[in-house]
């Protein structure tokens, strides 16, 4: 019995091992399982009741969840931009552009543009929603172009249009302070029961559909091609510049999406301050959930755990009080380690 009870350990060891070197989702779990159990024994059981506990318990993971939906929804995007070998570093300052974009049309004011033409209400929010969406794709489009057409390499590219887009942004928005209806703030803040989840639950749609996309698509299959092999790639027929095309202006559009859920979360945005950071945060969640950095491999799901586990982190270092410019050292810390693990698997 005792030697089967030890065999029964070797085979548990040797399988987790293998699993945890070999699967991303799998030991991205793991580790978002660890924070789950920290945060909950951090967040401590002094309570009345269990009731009371878990209702404080659920509260807080709404509050993470949807502070960290925008984010989630650009580290989807920027999986597949990671996934064909590229960067995106502009996500930052195409949210301010889109978002300044956005509020230019619903201004109530006098400078409205909408309301300048006569259109208001929901109308005017459905004519935003879908010219937002437009200018986010033109501007995924616009770095993409440069990109493919221009040889520009991806990080000089993104670079490049980083600066530019948050400048000009601040340029026409300088002293301009517009005012966002009070109606269009319900597609964030829209209450379900008790809970404004709307932002997870567009986080969770979008997962869905990039997953189904990654996995059951023929665009899927392109953008896994194009970052394992460029030129195997376009020897076996496929349009690489029409992938690459198609990614940056996917992750345009998604970006696009993230400045409306911020706009009418809050119904205002910092210009000169809103979105930065949000490349490395969205870069992060994508290889710690296993995405390689050097193009070819991305996991949606893996992707969600790894913001995830950076939300918590977030919240921990917030928790114990560790001041918010030593929290991008923690950030720094677990992208070089995910990446060590994915040099270790190529080795293994």
């Amino acid at each position: 019995m005792e030697n089967a009870n030890v065999k029964m350990n070797k085979n548990f060891i040797g399988w987790f091992t293998h699993k945890w070197t070999n699967d991303p989702i799998f030991s991205t779990a793991i580790a978002l399982i660890i924070m789950i159990i920290l945060q909950t024994l951090v967040l401590g059981f002094d309570y009345n009741s269990f009731g009371e506990w878990f209702q404080s318990w659920i509260n807080n993971w709404i509050n993470i969840l949807r502070n960290n939906a925008g984010t989630g929804i650009i580290a989807l995007g920027m999986t597949f931009v990671i996934m064909t070998g590229g960067i995106d570093l502009a996500v930052g300052s195409t949210l301010v552009a889109t978002g300044a974009f956005s509020m230019i049309l619903l201004d109530t004011g006098t400078k409205g543009i909408l309301a300048g033409v006569g259109l208001t209400g929901i109308p005017a929010y459905i004519v935003t929603i879908i010219l937002v969406l437009l200018f986010g794709y033109l501007l995924g489009l616009l770095i993409g172009a440069s990109i493919t057409k221009g040889k520009v390499p991806p990080f000089i590219a993104t670079l490049g249009a980083m600066m530019i887009f948050r400048s000009v942004t601040q340029h026409f928005m300088q002293g301009y302070n517009p005012k966002v209806p009070m109606e269009f703030l319900q597609i964030a803040s829209f209450k379900m029961g008790n809970y404004m989840i709307m932002p997870i639950i567009y986080w969770a749609l979008i997962a869905y559909i990039l997953w189904y996309v990654s996995k059951r698509t023929t665009f899927g299959r392109q953008i896994i091609a194009v970052g394992s092999n460029e030129r195997a790639a376009k020897l076996s027929g496929v349009n690489v510049n029409k992938v690459k095309l198609g990614v940056y202006s996917l992750m345009g559009v998604l970006v696009s999406i993230a400045s409306i859920i911020q706009v009418s979360r809050i119904g205002s945005m910092d210009f000169s301050n809103a979105g930065r950071g949000l490349e490395m945060d969205a870069i992060a969640a994508a290889v710690v959930g296993g995405t390689s950095m050097m193009g070819g491999r991305g996991f949606i799901l893996g992707t969600v755990y790894g913001m995830l586990i950076i939300a918590v982190m977030n919240n921990l270092l917030n928790l114990f009080g560790v001041p918010p410019f030593l929290r991008e050292a923690f950030k720094g810390i677990i992208v070089i380690g995910a990446v060590l693990l994915q040099r270790k698997e190529k080795t293994s």
